[in-house]
């Protein structure tokens, strides 16, 4: 008879946490297709992908050991963010396809042309480095405008959490690029053209 309140207790507790867990799932619901974490995971995903793609293009070719864990880098952690967002999109009941940037869209933020991507493999090394360099900086330039809106109140809290990391990897890492131009004696390119607005202006 001893061991009854506690397990009355136990029980008590596992209907109140029962209860939490109900409360905020229906609260938070499953997001629509024109919502704005959906908006935001297709477009990084999106974003994310060609990150890869030139990243993946200059290691092929470098041989400078700081430029080769930096496109290390950034193809494994964004590889596994676009595994993660696929994933909400899979919960959610959503495809993985959808609308995606327009190409006026996608140049605010910061994405390249195709023609500046052949040129990663067609430039001589050193220039393809300093090139990738300025690429990428813009890349993530564009990256912190589009995780602006996924930061605001009443975004579900794993996107805002996955907002949050973006911002901070892409800014350290902008910084490091930065530098990496500068001990070269190599120019930074131009500001980027992306609205200080956010990441959906213009789209």
């Amino acid at each position: 008879m001893t061991r009854r309140p506690a397990l009355l207790a136990a029980l008590a507790l596992a209907a109140a946490l029962l209860a939490v867990a109900l409360a905020l799932t229906s609260r938070s619901g499953t997001p629509a297709e024109s919502s704005p974490e959906v908006r935001f995971v297709r477009e990084m995903t999106q974003h994310h992908a060609q990150a890869v793609d030139m990243a993946t293009r200059l290691r092929e070719r470098t041989d400078d050991r700081t430029l080769r864990s930096l496109t290390l880098d950034i193809v494994l952690s964004q590889q596994e963010q676009i595994g993660q967002m696929r994933g909400w999109l899979t919960l959610w009941g959503l495809p993985w396809g959808g609308e995606g940037m327009s190409a006026e869209h996608a140049r605010m933020m910061g994405m390249a042309t195709p023609e500046e991507l052949n040129q990663i493999d067609t430039l001589p090394v050193r220039d393809a480095e300093a090139h990738f360099l300025r690429l990428m900086i813009r890349h993530h330039q564009g990256a912190l405008a589009m995780v602006e809106p996924a930061l605001g109140d009443g975004i579900r809290p794993e996107v805002r959490t996955l907002a949050r990391q973006i911002q901070a990897a892409q800014g350290g890492e902008i910084r490091l690029m930065e530098d990496l131009l500068r001990q070269r004696g190599e120019s930074l390119p131009p500001p980027p053209e992306a609205a200080e607005g956010g990441g959906h202006e213009g789209h």
